[in-house]
């Protein structure tokens, strides 16, 4: 079932390439600033965390190993954006099939490919903010031309990553409607459970003999926040473990994705 579908979505790049252009071009429609929103949305968030965390709460950053790089702002924005990749690719799968409900209940078509167009509408968004990134990381001496293709591996993990969840809290919101609403309070339990805000090493090793630090590291975004922060901002490789770690993740988050979608994308146009 899942190579049918695999192959279905390969079948219909076509479609997915206009619908991703679609949702390019009415992403910032009738906006002044257009896709300058794309870089002042994360630049707005990381001044606001900047000052509360670096300033207020005297979070501090590690020293780059071996880059040298000690910069709250930089530390923040290599969790940052990958992190508003994930939000914005939930939220937007979670919509895509209610907003294109009449397209879906008048010819048939891959389903998938609606969620795919949203993620990669918003995955270009994304590999513009990580080159803005890179260009003012080389601007202070952070020389990471070399890092880009580990980069670019990170990123197409990610997106199937985000992919996976994305078919699933779309399909699931069409029978559920609380799912919106559920999802929006994980995302932010979710948000201060991963290391974007604060360095991985605020968390304790050990609480009550339990191996918490060990524990948290389950968490697939610790993983995500972590390498990307290796490339980018220490310029160093990711460890292998890690790298194993979220290729595994991000293949089960599509087939799971793939597996819910497929089962339950029956009935989606009498659900609509």
């Amino acid at each position: 079932m899942l190579r049918v579908k695999a192959a279905e979505l390969v079948s219909s790049r076509e479609l997915m390439v206009n619908l991703t252009l679609r949702e390019l071009r009415g992403k910032y429609k009738r906006s002044v600033l257009g896709w300058t929103w794309s870089l002042l949305n994360p630049l707005a968030s990381m001044v606001i965390f900047t000052i509360v965390f670096s300033f207020f709460l005297k979070v501090k950053p590690p020293v780059g190993n071996p880059s040298g790089l000690h910069n709250f702002a930089f530390f923040l924005l290599c969790g940052l954006l990958p992190w508003n990749f994930l939000n914005n690719g939930m939220m937007g799968g979670m919509a895509a099939l209610i907003g294109n409900a009449n397209l879906i209940k008048k010819v048939y078509f891959p389903r998938e490919v609606l969620v795919g167009a949203v993620t990669a509408a918003f995955d270009v968004s994304f590999l513009i903010e990580l080159g803005v990134l890179a260009a003012a990381l080389l601007v202070v001496g952070n020389f990471v031309i070399p890092w880009i293709p580990a980069v670019l591996f990170l990123i197409a993990l990610f997106t199937l990553f985000v992919f996976g969840i994305g078919l699933t809290v779309s399909v699931l919101n069409v029978y559920f409607r609380d799912v919106q609403h559920f999802v929006g309070i994980l995302m932010m339990l979710w948000f201060y459970a991963t290391p974007i805000v604060y360095p991985i090493t605020y968390v304790p090793k050990q609480w009550k003999g339990i191996p918490l630090r060990h524990i948290y590291t389950f968490n697939p975004m610790v993983r995500f926040a972590e390498t990307f922060r290796d490339t980018m901002y220490h310029l160093r490789m990711p460890s292998w473990n890690d790298t194993l770690f979220l290729v595994v993740v991000s293949g089960v988050s599509l087939a799971i994705g793939m597996w819910i979608f497929s089962k339950l994308e029956g009935r989606l146009a009498e659900e609509l």
